[in-house]
């Protein structure tokens, strides 16, 4: 079956968004749905507990996922069965990471575990299932270029998935293999900022950034739509970032 092509149509399509309950992943199940895909929105807690973003699509079904379980990775696409697209946004908690000396071993690996392995668990067990003209998209940040102090664990772990992208792009070809590079997005994931402090936040980015705005979810569903729909694009990591990766920072 030849993939669909360049008219961003995703009629007809089955999109899994693994972190699609909210944030970024929010962001892509949204405009996937728009797109026309049938969409599962899969996340760590029960439907009942999520934000109700994505509930009020019919076109949105629900799954709950532990990432860091690959039995429950396992079991999910087990559930789901064939599908045509899948995008990774899941992410650690914010706060999992520290600075070098201030973390051991264990919470090193805790945060490779819940952003690589986690990544990787759910391409293992998608991509045997994928049909004709399927993608699979991973979600890094400008970390992976541009490494920030006491952020070292995530810039390794980012550069890690990069690669691995790129390596699964030729194993798994035809099957397409992308990264979205995100930069300042304006999601749940400053959550724990105050309103006062994410203002702050959005004016530092839109003094710093060539595009003199801050990102929005709703910018990494183009993306995502894009990626998922364009048949000629594999092993590319496209940068999201307002040209963060280009500045000095905040």
């Amino acid at each position: 079956m030849e993939a669909k092509g360049h008219e961003g149509s995703l009629e007809g399509r089955r999109v899994v968004i693994v972190g699609g309950t909210s944030g970024m992943g929010l962001g892509a199940a949204r405009a996937s749905a728009r797109a026309g895909a049938e969409v599962i929105a899969a996340g760590r807690r029960p439907r009942g507990e999520r934000a109700a973003g994505a509930a009020g699509d019919a076109r949105v079904a629900h799954e709950t996922v532990d990432v860091t379980d690959e039995g429950s990775v396992k079991a999910m696409f087990e559930r789901i069965g064939a599908l045509d697209h899948l995008l990774i946004s899941a992410a650690p908690e914010p706060g999992s990471w520290g600075a070098f000396l201030e973390q051991d071993v264990a919470g090193a690996q805790r945060y490779m575990n819940a952003k690589f392995f986690g990544s990787w668990a759910c391409a293992r067990y998608a991509a045997p299932r994928m049909r004709a003209g399927g993608s699979i998209t991973f979600l890094t940040g400008g970390a992976a270029v541009r490494p920030r102090a006491g952020a070292s664990m995530v810039s390794a772990t980012f550069a890690a998935l990069e690669t691995l992208a790129r390596g699964l792009a030729i194993e798994l070809g035809p099957l397409r293999v992308n990264v979205i590079r995100p930069g300042y997005t304006d999601s749940e994931m400053w959550s724990f900022l105050d309103e006062a402090a994410r203002e702050q936040l959005r004016e530092k980015v839109r003094a710093a950034m060539p595009v003199r705005r801050m990102g929005t979810v709703e910018d990494i569903g183009h993306a995502a739509v894009f990626l998922m729909t364009n048949p000629q694009v594999t092993g590319s990591v496209l940068d999201i970032t307002g040209g963060e990766t280009l500045v000095d920072g905040l």
